[in-house]
C-alpha cells in the first residue's frame, strides 16, 4: 500500500485543531492509515488530573476500534502548528500492539517502521501458546 504521507500528517494537523488542552496549550494530532485503506485520526485530550489525560496516539487506537477495526499501516502526529511529535513510550507500545513491527511511523529520519523506532518490543506475539 502506498502511503500519501503530504495527507496523512496534513490529517493530523487537522486532528490537533481538535484537541483539548487547556493546561499545555500544545495540540496534537495523529493520524493513520488502516490496512483497509480507511484514514483515521486522533487528538489530544487533557485533563487536570494529569496521568488521565490521553494522547492522541490513544484516542487514534479508540477510533481504530470503534470504525471497524484493522491494523494500522502508518502512523503520523503532528502539532497544531504542524510540527513533527515523536510519540511517548506508551503510544509507541499502542502502535506497536496494533501495527506490528513493520507500521510505518513518520520520524525526523522519515517514515520507519516500528522495530526501528521500538525496537525489541513485546506483544501478543511473544505470549507463550
Amino acid at each position: 500500500m502506498t502511503v500519501d504521507w503530504e495527507a496523512l500528517r496534513a490529517a493530523a494537523v487537522s486532528a490537533a485543531a481538535l484537541a483539548y488542552c487547556p493546561y499545555s496549550g500544545l495540540r496534537v494530532g495523529a493520524a493513520a492509515i488502516v490496512s483497509d485503506g480507511r484514514l483515521i485520526t486522533g487528538c489530544n485530550v487533557e485533563n487536570a488530573a494529569y496521568g488521565v489525560g490521553l494522547c492522541a496516539e490513544c484516542a487514534l487506537a479508540g477510533q481504530l476500534a470503534l470504525t471497524g477495526g484493522g491494523r494500522f499501516v502508518a502512523v503520523a502526529c503532528r502539532s497544531g502548528a504542524g510540527e513533527l511529535l515523536m510519540p511517548c513510550g506508551r503510544c509507541r507500545q499502542i502502535i506497536h500492539e496494533l501495527g506490528g513491527a513493520e507500521c510505518l511511523v513518520d520520524t525526523p529520519r522519515g517514515p520507519l517502521p516500528m522495530s526501528e523506532v521500538l525496537p525489541d518490543a513485546f506483544g501478543p506475539a511473544q505470549l507463550p501458546a
